[in-house]
């Protein structure tokens, strides 16, 4: 299981939980109720069932950018690479980089122990650089949906061939649009994230992973901060 999966278990956990005692509904145009506990639970699910997949997915930004989510089992790896950084978490390290004057710079920290829970604030660089994943996904829809004003609608689309069911939450916190596909791989987001505005959509899916996905950007230099015996 990648090392983020406790984080989004836990989370969707909790947001079923939640949900399910306040059975809060809203109404779409059409005038229909939508239980915002069957559209957490429902995409937190997807996006939960799809950590125990293999798979790669690109994803445009905006100005032409590009970033990359990769997860794959036996062992479980994953990697997340978005313009001008990265970060893997493998059995090995959890290794962030960072791209500056055309060279990158790597730093290695312990992984994280079997079944630990790792913080969120993991992401919080390819948050800020645009990369929006799945963690932070459920805790937008986690607040939105316990949110009494929030409105909630949902609706369907088609995203690099693939089927994704897509909510649109209006709320004081600020608006945003997240899609997730049938497999429950994060199809597209669009809103605001810490204050900032975040665009992002999947136009490539493949159910393999390069395994260079997991290396170091060439030539990085590598300052290694795990104990000496890890």
């Amino acid at each position: 299981m990648p090392a983020a999966s406790t984080t989004l278990r836990m989370l969707a956990v909790s947001v079923i939980a939640s949900l399910t005692v306040t059975g809060c509904q809203t109404l779409d145009d059409a005038g229909r109720a939508i239980g915002r506990s069957d559209l957490v639970n429902d995409l937190a699910a997807r996006l939960d069932r799809a950590l125990e997949l293999t798979y790669s997915a690109d994803y445009q930004l905006p100005g032409g950018q590009t970033a990359t989510i990769a997860q794959a089992q036996d062992p479980a790896r994953s990697a997340y690479t978005w313009p001008g950084g990265k970060l893997t978490v493998t059995p090995e390290a959890t290794t962030r980089c960072e791209t500056a004057a055309g060279r990158a710079t790597c730093t290695l920290e312990a992984p994280p122990a079997p079944n630990a829970k790792p913080t969120v604030t993991m992401f919080t660089e390819a948050k800020r650089r645009g990369l929006v994943t799945p963690p932070v996904v459920v805790g937008l829809l986690t607040t939105a949906a316990l949110d009494p004003e929030a409105v909630i609608d949902q609706s369907d689309t088609t995203l690099a061939g693939h089927h994704a069911t897509c909510v649109d939450v209006t709320q004081s916190a600020g608006d945003f649009t997240a899609c997730v596909t049938t497999d429950g791989v994060l199809g597209s987001f669009t809103g605001l994230v810490d204050g900032r505005q975040v665009e992002l959509a999947l136009n490539r899916y493949r159910e393999t992973v390069d395994g260079a996905a997991f290396d170091l950007p060439p030539d990085a230099g590598v300052v290694d901060r795990r104990p000496a015996s890890s």
